[in-house]
């Protein structure tokens, strides 16, 4: 397969949707949409999200220490758009704009939960690491708020009805523009499904 060399960027497809949640001692709270965000560690847990300096949630959750991943559904997917494209600073309550609930984290003081999304991940803010454009915001994961639909009755969350989306940067064949937020489709395997033997239980 012939490969065509194009300049060094960020093109990875897709890339998560997440609405970030944060808040301040004197009350203030936020949301912002990021995309720059995925797993670091499994022990302890933890994540990151990189933010440009310019955003107002930078300043909030290096204040407070915390922030909130809420991941996204083809039914948040207006919110976590208005939340991308305006900012706080023009809009200083996106709760009223997007109509999300705003919901009390179990793990963190000032950082809410947005109670409309099937999952949020509660973190400590670890560490911010300067890298250029962005800042990443190294947080160790406190605690999960999973709304109770998606939960089995073996302990496991199940969020494949969830109707979750990713980003897309990238144009594609399907003529799918740049910049896009796309649902993620049905599931094709299992990890360990080219093993002879069930890994998972091991």
């Amino acid at each position: 397969m012939k490969k065509v060399e194009i300049k060094p960027n960020t093109l990875l497809y897709p890339v998560p949707a997440l609405l970030v949640s944060s808040g301040t001692k004197d009350g203030r709270t936020n949301i912002m949409t990021a995309g720059w965000t995925g797993t670091v560690c499994t022990n302890p847990p933890m994540t990151y999200v990189s933010i440009r300096p310019s955003r107002v949630s930078y300043d909030m959750i290096k204040e407070s220490g915390e922030f909130v991943l809420n991941l996204n559904t083809e039914k948040l997917a207006a919110a976590a758009d208005q939340c991308g494209v305006i900012s706080a600073k023009d809009c200083p309550d996106k709760w009223a704009l997007t109509g999300l609930t705003k919901g009390k984290a179990n793990h963190l003081e000032y950082a809410p939960i947005i109670m409309e999304s099937p999952l949020n991940i509660e973190c400590k803010l670890k560490q911010i690491i300067c890298l250029g454009s962005h800042d990443m915001f190294l947080g160790e994961v406190v605690g999960i708020d999973v709304s109770e639909e998606y939960m089995g009755e073996n302990g496991f969350v199940h969020l494949e009805n969830a109707g979750l989306v990713a980003f897309s940067k990238a144009k594609t064949d399907k003529d799918i523009p740049v910049g896009s937020y796309v649902k993620l489709g049905e599931t094709i395997g299992r990890y360990g499904f080219t093993a002879k033997e069930d890994i998972r239980t091991h």
